[in-house]
């Protein structure tokens, strides 16, 4: 039996094998809305006035959002993984509260660097990372920029490979390259939260419960990108890049990397398929496998914390030393 055929089967028997962390249900305090506006923290970088969310003690996790959302898309997973690790987790440049400094390249690349810039301020030299959808892409270029720094990768529904961007991104890339997205797609459902919420809105294209998608939250998530035009240009300039495939310039970064990996799929999603999921399991040398969740759709991470804390303390439980 080769070593990869040995940790595969291991995945596949990972609860039984590996003693998980007893992880408390709920967190004594909420972590909603009001506990997330009073913990928002500010940090200023060289590149971006970075807001930031923190939890916990101990070894670092850093948790990345998907687009358009920010680091309330985590609350859950914080909620719940805090009493086991420092938890961060930051909204990315032209996203939530990060403001950007004026003339600031905004691409997955230089939201890598920010990651980067901010684990220094914070002096974090490695993390446990996690993350989902564009935030998916942004971890695997921060892996490939900054390897030593990674000690295992939970990626759930996200960008990989050939598959950046998905075909069902393309409209809102043709809508940034006419600067009409905020206004066109945005700021409709800001107005009619019902539409956020059918089946042409953020709710309905990507939450598995769209029904569920309150109208604080899609404010939390929608708001701060109509705030000026200059935010609305930088949503532009990163959808954009978001157009540019950057991963398959880093396949032998991701061969190898020997951290643990742990690959979280939900079935529903459109935009980016169980064999993406599959192709990160064989590309990734020391990959635990793949959880496959039916139903769900691209955001589920938020809609199914319990789900994410479970899959997460398994992953940070797998023994490294051999």
């Amino acid at each position: 039996m080769t070593r990869r055929d040995f940790l595969k089967t291991s995945a596949a028997t990972l609860p039984a094998v590996v003693a998980v962390p007893h992880l408390q249900t709920r967190s004594s305090i909420p972590f909603d809305a009001a506990w997330y506006s009073r913990s928002r923290r500010f940090v200023d970088l060289p590149m971006a006035r970075v807001a930031y969310v923190e939890a916990g003690h101990g070894p670092a996790a850093l948790f990345v959002h998907g687009y358009p959302l920010n680091s309330y898309q985590w609350r859950g997973a914080l909620e719940r993984l805090h009493p086991h690790r420092r938890c961060i987790a930051p909204d990315l440049m032209s996203l939530g509260l990060t403001e950007p400094r004026e003339g600031q390249t905004i691409s997955p690349h230089t939201q890598a660097a920010m990651l980067a810039a901010l684990l220094d301020h914070l002096r974090i030299d490695t993390v446990d990372l996690v993350a989902n959808d564009s935030g998916g892409l942004t971890a695997q270029i921060f892996l490939s920029k900054y390897p030593h720094r990674v000690r295992s990768l939970l990626l759930t529904n996200c960008d990989v490979d050939k598959n950046s961007p998905p075909a069902g991104f393309l409209p809102l890339v043709d809508l940034a390259r006419k600067g009409i997205l905020v206004d066109r797609f945005f700021v409709p459902q800001l107005n009619d939260k019902n539409l956020a919420r059918s089946d042409k809105g953020l709710g309905g294209l990507a939450f598995t419960y769209p029904d569920r998608l309150t109208d604080e939250t899609i404010e939390i998530y929608l708001r701060p990108l109509t705030q000026s035009q200059v935010r609305r240009s930088q949503l532009d300039q990163f959808t954009l890049a978001l157009a540019v495939n950057d991963l398959v310039a880093i396949r032998e970064n991701l061969r190898q990397w020997k951290g643990p990996a742990r690959m979280v799929w939900g079935l529903k999603d459109p935009l980016f398929g169980v064999q993406w999921a599959e192709w990160l399991d064989r590309t990734l040398p020391n990959s635990q496998g793949i959880r496959r969740v039916a139903g769900a759709n691209l955001f589920f991470p938020e809609e199914m914390p319990e789900l994410i804390a479970e899959e997460a303390a398994k992953l940070w439980s797998v023994d490294t030393r051999a």
